[in-house]
């Protein structure tokens, strides 16, 4: 329940998006957030009032004039009672009215009353989203400090397909998630590797690893929650990508050398979550190894490159944060690790903790000590990873 006592107020646009606005206040809800919901009069030809009411466990605003409301001003009891105001769908017109500051309804005067932080979620016909009104009046609210959520491209209500399609619920909330996150990293760039990588040995045949790319996802999102601009390289894993993230796929260690190493100069932070391989074939049969009763092929390995140490060493390197994943002398492991990289910041774990699950058990270690984490599910563990990192950048001493 990452919403847990946060104060939602949502606003309903017309449109046909609004029937996705239904299951966006059930997914607020059980993830704890008080939810009140107001919408507009073209709003309730889409959706009833009594849907969300029954939803909310709270009455429905729709009319600014509510004698039901004290002092007759709805408008400003739900902007006052609100952490943040999201609506979801806005549609053009809405757009429209609040970058301009028109209050000619509840939702529009909702807006300019507000003293909490607005987020838009568009949803509109693909040509009403390009169209340079539209993308001037989205131009002013990100000016104003608006979060725009979206849009997403995809199949539209009138047939054709492209940009203007809502956020899809669950996406939505990931993003009022992030919004609530402290911002330790703003306007810093994170490059983040995870999975395993694949080392061929035929075209069907490799060695690999049993790492599920988790721990590496959680990463890059914990990072982009914190304000940061984050690109994730990853070996072959089957992960959705986390929101506003860039992605980099990958499968050999030499793949993921290249791409990190294109990058790293750039970054603030470098997080080496990947498993990579420690070693690779040296050659590599152009077709597949056949069992036909001969002796079983010798396979010579070579040693693939340390990427956290290659990074580590550059001239001016970002802040370095490695992983030991151990099966025993956890402690002694990955500060030998930590120290013979040169790498500030390490956070290591016994596999038999949390190797390709949900959920782990962290220790980081630093120069000014270890401190081990309670055992959490990796995404909460990976925020107090990138909190650690953000204190590290400001200060190389900076106490726990």
């Amino acid at each position: 329940m990452e919403l847990n006592g946060k104060r939602v107020t949502l606003g309903v646009t017309g449109g046909i998006a609004a029937y996705k606005a239904a299951e966006l206040v059930r997914l607020l809800v059980r993830q704890g957030a008080a939810v009140r919901v107001a919408m507009s009069e073209a709003a309730t030809r889409f959706v009833t009032p009594t849907t969300f009411q029954a939803l909310s466990g709270n009455p429905v605003a729709v009319d600014p004039w509510d004698a039901g409301v004290a002092n007759g001003m709805a408008h400003i009891q739900l902007a006052r009672e609100a952490d943040v105001l999201l609506i979801a769908p806005a549609s053009a017109d809405f757009l429209a009215k609040a970058a301009n500051g028109v209050a000619d309804n509840l939702l529009t005067t909702l807006t300019l009353a507000r003293g909490c932080p607005l987020l838009v979620a568009p949803a509109m016909n693909r040509q009403m989203w390009h169209n340079p009104a539209t993308q001037r009046n989205i131009a002013t609210l990100a000016g104003d400090a608006v979060g725009i959520l979206g849009p997403a491209s995809g199949e539209l209500a009138c047939g054709e397909s492209g940009e203007g399609r809502m956020l899809e619920p669950e996406e939505i909330v990931e993003e009022l998630i992030a919004h609530f996150q402290p911002k330790p990293l703003q306007g810093r760039k994170v490059l983040v590797t995870a999975g395993p990588t694949f080392e061929a040995i035929d075209p069907v045949r490799g060695l690999s690893n049993l790492s599920s790319g988790k721990m590496g996802f959680a990463v890059a999102r914990a990072a982009r929650e914190a304000g940061a601009e984050v690109t994730l390289v990853c070996g072959p894993v089957a992960l959705p990508t986390p929101r506003g993230v860039t992605r980099i796929d990958v499968t050999s260690a030499l793949e993921m050398q290249a791409q990190v190493m294109l990058r790293a100069v750039t970054q603030d932070v470098f997080v080496g979550v990947a498993a990579v391989s420690d070693y690779r074939p040296r050659s590599v049969s152009e077709q597949k190894i056949k069992k036909d009763g001969s002796p079983p092929p010798v396979i010579e390995l070579v040693e693939n490159p340390d990427i956290l140490a290659e990074v580590a060493a550059l001239p001016r390197p970002p802040l370095c944060v490695g992983f030991a994943a151990e099966t025993r002398n956890l402690a002694e492991y990955a500060e030998t690790k930590r120290r013979a990289k040169k790498i500030p910041l390490l956070a290591g774990n016994l596999i038999q903790d949390g190797f390709g699950g949900d959920a782990n058990r962290l220790t980081l270690f630093d120069d000014n000590g270890q401190r081990a984490l309670e055992p959490a599910p990796k995404l909460t563990l990976a925020r107090q990873l990138m909190a650690r990192a953000a204190a590290l950048l400001e200060n190389p001493h900076a106490p726990y």
